[in-house]
């Protein structure tokens, strides 16, 4: 009886050491973010394993324990209308709420997803509430868009299925089959889809043949760049859950199909060093140490490299390539942007993207609104539902559905 509560100790000790991790102390609902980022951990080690065994890929594996566990906490709603439609090719699911008395038109956000390129799906309950909670709140016709996920496509393929699916909704017939007004309609996604919305209205503004454009973008916790992975952020966040820097970077790796023996060199800044002649003209789009307010630089220091792998550009040449990286569009493409939104977290990695980001267009002469949360962590925003259900999730989303209600 003694030895079984010794290992009954020595087990609760174990756990307590895998589930604890130093945070912040103004990261809200802390152990609750603890307990959920052992559990990523323990999934992912688990798809790791398997993917070594070469028995399935192992985000393959992930993406399937995510959706089977998330649909099993599906919230639907009698008040919106929800239904499944391809556009151009491409899988959407529509939200609608019912019509008013006397309403002619609604407005509308185009939704895309994040999740690395290759995680979640506009179809589970944590993206299905969060547009059936903008469609109710906004009264917006929101179309969430199912794009394909790595490693079945990768890049350019997830950034031509959006594109493809919000200029076929953007055609006037098809608005006015949804009774949406063509002069209040957003493009917005978070992390990943962040990045694929912010690629997307950078596409459409230099689209000389579209009659009808985007009002507004808004972009949570965007992921915008793969130059340089030690801005402040990156730094400062390098292992807090539920994003750190070594995951991103795989994530990045994996968008483009490239070889994880990469991985190091990317993390040093090896692709953009300074004899690297392909990153030379982007480093003055992506220079943080005048994009971004003291407060958020700290005591970090640039991290770069004076001989670095030219090869790796020529590898992957995608990692220069505006489309997956929108933070280093030149100038004239930013000037195009409509009215923009985009919210921050301080315990991210990606944090910086997108403070350059608005301070990038702000220089452009865009209205921007940046909404910074000092208590919040990356993809908060879609935990908002038991056992995931975060005090930062509902904080996050109660002010961005504000945003978008004062200004579609």
């Amino acid at each position: 009886m003694r030895a079984a509560w010794g290992l009954l100790a020595a087990l609760a000790a174990l756990s307590a050491y895998y589930v604890y991790l130093p945070l912040p102390s103004t990261v809200s609902d802390p152990w609750k973010l603890m307990l959920l980022d052992a559990t990523f951990r323990a999934v992912q080690q688990t798809c790791h394993l398997i993917h070594y065994l070469r028995l399935s890929h192992h985000l393959i594996v992930l993406n399937y324990i995510i959706c089977t566990f998330d649909k099993l906490k599906s919230v639907s709603s009698e008040d919106i209308n929800i239904t499944d439609a391809v556009f151009d090719g491409v899988e959407v699911r529509v939200f609608e709420p019912p019509a008013k008395k006397d309403e002619r038109l609604k407005r509308s956000v185009v939704y895309i997803h994040g999740g690395g390129w290759a995680l979640a799906s506009a179809r589970t309950s944590l993206y299905n509430n969060l547009c059936r909670t903008m469609a109710e709140s906004l009264n917006a016709v929101v179309v969430s868009v199912e794009y394909r996920l790595v490693p079945e496509v990768c890049f350019p393929e997830q950034f031509h299925d959006a594109l493809r699916a919000t200029q076929h909704f953007l055609q006037p017939d098809v608005l006015a089959e949804y009774s949406v007004d063509p002069s209040r309609i957003a493009i917005s996604g978070d992390s990943a889809g962040g990045n694929l919305a912010a690629a997307v209205c950078q596409q459409l503004s230099k689209d000389e043949h579209l009659t009808i454009r985007p009002k507004l973008q808004a972009l949570i916790y965007p992921v915008l760049q793969a130059f340089d992975f030690n801005t402040p952020s990156y730094q400062q966040n390098m292992n807090m859950p539920v994003l750190p820097r070594h995951v991103m970077i795989n994530y990045w790796i994996d968008y483009f199909n490239g070889n994880y023996d990469l991985a190091h060199s990317l993390l040093i800044n090896n692709h953009t060093a300074l004899d690297v002649s392909q990153a030379v003209s982007f480093r003055g789009r992506l220079n943080w140490t005048s994009l971004l307010p003291s407060s958020f630089q700290k005591n970090y220091k640039p991290v770069i490299q004076t001989t670095g792998r030219a090869e790796i550009i020529q590898d992957i040449p995608a990692l220069l390539d505006v489309r997956a990286v929108p933070l280093l569009a030149d100038s004239a493409t930013l000037q195009l942007q409509p009215k923009t939104y985009i919210l921050t977290c301080e315990n991210d990695v990606l944090r910086d993207d997108g403070v350059m980001y608005a301070k990038r267009l702000e220089n452009a002469g865009v209205e921007v609104t940046l909404d910074h949360f000092d208590d919040c962590f990356h993809g908060c925003m879609i935990f908002t539902i038991w056992p995931t259900d975060f005090s930062a999730g509902i904080q996050t989303r109660n002010s961005y559905i504000k945003w978008l209600d004062e200004n579609l």
